[in-house]
């Protein structure tokens, strides 16, 4: 069997088909579990995400840091081949709608780049490797902000053995589900 960084785009498609339904799970317990896992300071910047259908609902989370003082931002998706930019969110600010049914806050202006990503998945290995929607955007965002701090965040259930990966993917920093922080190996 080959190395899984030399696994072709045609192992991720037949992954992505299987995982994108298997996504299921507790969101409060995993949002508990992020609080428990997770040391935030106040002095920094977080990357959330608006969830697309089938992806954990960790808004309730973005309000919380949001009340402890810490800047929340969401991805704004540019177009394909670039890194994700990133847009100031409170409580109550206009979304408009952005690309492949993503949601970001409307504004004039990029917001500072994040000091911690919260990155969605569809399947995540033990090895800090995910595998997401396919756009790349986020392994390109993690190549360009390399002091920043990625947590991979989804259900037990997204777990598999290896997910295959080409020469572009970013390992992930951690993982964490509702049962708690993913051990990195290697």
């Amino acid at each position: 069997m080959a190395a899984p960084h030399l696994i072709g785009r045609d192992a991720k498609r037949r992954m992505r088909d299987l995982m994108r339904h298997r996504a299921s799970g507790d969101d409060a317990a995993l949002i508990a579990s992020l609080l428990a896992h997770v040391p935030l300071r106040g002095d920094e910047t977080v990357a959330g995400v608006w969830p697309l259908p089938g992806e954990p609902d960790l808004r309730p989370l973005w309000q919380r840091l949001h009340a402890a003082g810490i800047a929340i931002v969401l991805p704004f998706t540019p177009p394909l081949g670039q890194a994700l930019r990133f847009r100031s969110w409170v409580p109550g600010c206009t979304m408009q709608a952005g690309r492949f049914g993503t949601e970001h806050p409307r504004a004039d202006a990029d917001a500072s780049p994040p000091d911690l990503l919260f990155v969605p998945l569809l399947a995540f290995d033990r090895h800090g490797f995910r595998l997401g929607h396919g756009g790349g955007y986020y392994d390109r965002t993690l190549a360009a902000l390399p002091s920043a701090r990625s947590v991979g965040y989804g259900f037990a259930s997204q777990q598999v053995e290896a997910v295959p990966r080409g020469p572009h993917d970013m390992k992930l920093d951690c993982i964490v589900t509702e049962r708690g922080c993913v051990t990195i190996e290697g």
